[in-house]
């Protein structure tokens, strides 16, 4: 079915095309009948504006664009970016603009990416995901002028606002837990090392573990449960392993889980597991899992509502949406005989 244009509305209305272009813009110079009129043949004939052509004339895309670096194949399995996805997605579709996701398995892709939508008024905004410890996206979005909102922080965001999570003081309500329930082994499978938020959980998590006494083992992962099966194989199999594990997403922990079964350590009797990123996922294994979590389509919400006011020209100020809750489950428990040492917690 073709779609109409400004051409067919002014056949059938019988006028100019330039005072149809009036009318349905709201400029001035036809009169009150004429544009009712105009407008009423437009809603009968199902023309909606062209978001290219509104952007080309200097006017708004309607769309804010999300680039995420990560591969295409754990996007869908991972719950935290399906809800934040959701979230941000419930703010959009409210105020009817729409949200351009592109997935990039290459660092270098992200910031073509970016000029490319800003050379061709592709979107009006963008958020940034993933904030890196030297992360080149902050100055080019700047230098661009592209509006934009990181989703992390605070430190690193330069001259963008940020809203971030206390995720430090979640990671030492974890250790002082673990350290609580007697274990002393405690290990962490980490996300990439360069992320930002890796950097600032690993740096809590070691102060926590010093001020308890508590001896910790950190693996690098890339998020994905392969490589968190791994790590958690290489920990199991060591002369002295941990008796707790701290993930950093639910899928590496879900995977850690099913290796522990594999390799007869029965959790939580001689392991206990912690996910990051609570989810639905977590209540559905056996056990479920003990889990750090917070309200992510909220955070999404939030996000966006900050680049929706950023876009429209409002001021934005960075600031903290909330700080991660612990939820105690099945899959934590005291640590097992002979390896609890005489020193207090």
């Amino acid at each position: 079915m073709k779609r109409p244009t400004i051409a067919d509305i002014a056949r059938r209305a019988g006028v100019t095309k330039s005072t149809v272009s009036f009318a349905l813009n709201d400029r001035p110079g036809v009169s009150a009948a004429t544009r009712d009129r105009i407008l009423a043949i437009a809603r009968e004939m199902g023309w909606q504006p062209s978001r290219a052509a509104r952007a080309l004339s200097g006017g708004r895309a309607g769309v804010l664009g999300l680039v995420v670096d990560r591969p295409a194949r754990t996007l869908g399995i991972e719950p935290f970016f399906v809800q934040l996805i959701a979230g941000i997605e419930s703010e959009l579709a409210a105020r009817d603009v729409a949200l351009l996701l592109q997935m990039v398995e290459d660092r270098g892709a992200q910031p073509a990416t970016y000029r490319r939508w800003w050379a061709e008024r592709r979107v009006d905004g963008v958020f940034l995901v993933d904030l890196r410890l030297e992360d080149e996206r902050v100055g080019l979005l700047a230098e661009l002028g592209l509006p934009a909102v990181v989703i992390g922080g605070p430190e690193g965001c330069g001259a963008l606002p940020g809203v971030w999570n206390d995720e430090a003081e979640a990671v030492r309500s974890v250790v002082e837990y673990l350290a609580a329930l007697g274990h002393r082994r405690i290990a962490r499978v980490a996300g990439p090392p360069e992320l930002r938020h890796t950097a600032a959980r690993g740096a809590a998590f070691a102060a926590a573990a010093g001020a308890l006494g508590v001896t910790t083992t950190e693996a690098a992962t890339d998020y994905t449960g392969e490589e968190g099966a791994r790590a958690t194989r290489r920990l199991l199999a060591a002369p002295a392993p941990p008796t707790a594990i701290v993930y950093d997403n639910d899928v590496m922990a879900l995977a850690g889980l099913a290796v522990a079964a594999e390799m007869g350590v029965p959790v939580p009797g001689r392991l206990s597991v912690v996910a990051w990123d609570d989810s639905v996922l977590c209540r559905l294994v056996h056990p479920p899992l003990t889990a750090v979590g917070l309200d992510i389509s909220s955070y999404g919400a939030e996000v966006a509502r900050r680049l929706l006011d950023l876009v429209a020209g409002r001021p934005v100020e960075s600031g903290r949406h909330a700080m991660p809750v612990l939820t105690p489950r099945g899959s934590t428990g005291p640590a097992p005989s002979g390896t609890v040492d005489a020193k207090p917690v």
